[in-house]
């Protein structure tokens, strides 16, 4: 069996994992571009874990900016077979106010500005989204966050939207009438990305705000989200140590088939591939490619 390797990607108030222990630091090349910073690899319990800071230290890249290829493909090329987001974001629900984390199940991707495939011209590819995260990782968070007494909700729907502003009111309404839980910037894209790459990955969405649809929030700032940020953050790190601590060493095969996405998806006859696009693609898609 293969030897689990948990990623942790850090996003907005996220630029360390406190609890890493025996850290290094590791700037691996990616064809793809720049990842958002150097990876830090240590273990938690004894458990390998890759942590990136998506925004790098200081938060210097925008959702819009973020190159998520890159920050992908090298955890890949770091040996991550399980990936967990933790994002903040705003929240449509009473039910859901900040503070409160949402284990995601669902998306709707209202992006145009990014790169969010490592397929394309010379080598195409369609991996099934029908259920974009991996059950098992979703209810081992679910049961870390019962065990440190974290409020979670075990399932919602993410709209991911382009930023970097904030919604109008009018689409805050529209994305609550139509039953979303939250609104973020940022995971729709990895998701995608990671299915591609075939490492199961799973959202941890920490609510900051309440968009700007409740009456009583009518607008939301960053100085508002600042002030939750801190807190989430230090249930974030909870919440991974308490995952490492009971996460299985071997890595256990996704029942929907996460860690095997591409068995059937890619189009492109072997003769019509583009043999520069094959080489960026040795480690995302090595697997099916070279068998």
């Amino acid at each position: 069996m293969t030897k689990a390797m948990l990623g942790i990607i850090g996003g907005s108030g996220i630029y360390d994992l406190p609890g890493l222990q025996s850290v290094r630091e590791e700037r691996i090349e990616s064809p793809w571009g720049e990842p958002s910073a150097a990876l830090r690899i240590g273990d938690i319990d004894g458990l390998p874990i890759v942590f990136l800071t998506r925004h790098d230290k200081g938060h210097r890249l925008s959702p819009s900016d973020i190159n998520y290829r890159a920050n992908i493909d090298v955890m890949k090329r770091a040996g991550v077979t399980d990936l967990i987001s933790l994002s903040a974001c705003g929240s449509f629900k009473e039910e859901l106010p900040p503070g409160t984390f949402v284990l995601v199940d669902q998306f709707v991707d209202r992006t145009f500005n990014r790169d969010s495939s490592f397929f394309g011209t010379g080598c195409v590819a369609h991996v099934s989204m029908a259920h974009p995260v991996s059950p098992r990782l979703r209810i081992r968070l679910a049961e870390a966050a019962a065990s440190e007494g974290i409020q979670a909700a075990r399932d919602g729907t993410y709209v991911c939207m382009e930023g970097p502003q904030f919604s109008t009111l009018a689409e805050s309404l529209t994305y609550k009438g139509l039953g979303y839980s939250v609104i973020g910037m940022t995971n729709f894209t990895e998701a995608k990305l990671a299915r591609e790459a075939e490492i199961c990955y799973a959202t941890v969405a920490m609510v900051t705000d309440f968009d700007c649809w409740h009456p009583d929030h009518d607008a939301v700032t960053v100085s508002d989200i600042i002030r939750v940020l801190t807190e989430n953050a230090e249930k974030g790190a909870q919440l991974v140590a308490q995952l490492a601590r009971e996460f299985p060493r071997e890595h256990e095969p996704c029942p929907i088939g996460s860690d095997r996405a591409l068995d059937t998806a890619i189009i492109t006859s072997p003769e019509a591939r583009d043999p520069a696009l094959l080489k960026k693609l040795d480690a995302v898609a090595g697997r099916v490619l070279n068998a």
